[in-house]
């Protein structure tokens, strides 16, 4: 993997799947959060309809569970540096926050992350779409440390050791 050099891409991503969570995905998410043990959010989002839809759903969830969203915020999926997202989206210092969105702007908001603020991977939850292999690869699995999130069929993921692993399904877990 190269260097984090730039927060931006050198060309987009070939596939930029741009999907809404389905109700499972939603679910383990909030799982995952009550697991962890937050009680507050930050959520995060391309500016796509599907993603907003997305970041929507997940806000509704959180707060049906009792927990609070302290904010959400919309990042381009092309953009001079991302800085002023970053800087938004990591002030507010949630117990964790939670990142939504096609595979391009997720990667290069998630670079600018890396680069500029106290964000940390291990305290952040993502969709499925962002739990994809190739999306990961867009900013390295070594800089992703303790990511994790949910896959559509409510299983969720994990980013360790340089590796993306699929160890439970969020269900068996209650």
């Amino acid at each position: 993997m190269d260097p984090l050099t730039s927060p931006l891409l050198k060309r987009p991503a070939s596939y930029d799947a741009d999907l809404t969570a389905t109700d499972a995905e939603v679910a383990a998410i909030v799982q995952l959060a009550r697991d962890r043990r937050a009680r507050t959010i930050v959520i995060g989002s391309g500016r796509t309809p599907r993603a907003r839809e997305t970041s929507r759903l997940i806000e509704s969830a959180w707060d049906r569970a009792g927990g609070a969203t302290l904010d959400t915020i919309t990042w381009p999926e092309t953009g001079a540096s991302w800085l002023r997202h970053a800087s938004r989206f990591a002030v507010a210092n949630p117990d964790l926050w939670v990142m939504v969105g096609p595979a391009t702007g997720w990667a290069q908001m998630t670079r600018r992350l890396l680069w500029s603020t106290p964000w940390s991977p291990a305290r952040t939850l993502a969709t499925a779409a962002i739990g994809d292999p190739r999306t990961l690869a867009l900013v390295g699995l070594p800089n992703l440390d303790g990511l994790a999130g949910a896959t559509a069929d409510g299983a969720s993921w994990l980013v360790a050791d340089d590796s993306l692993m699929h160890p439970i399904h969020t269900e068996d877990r209650r």
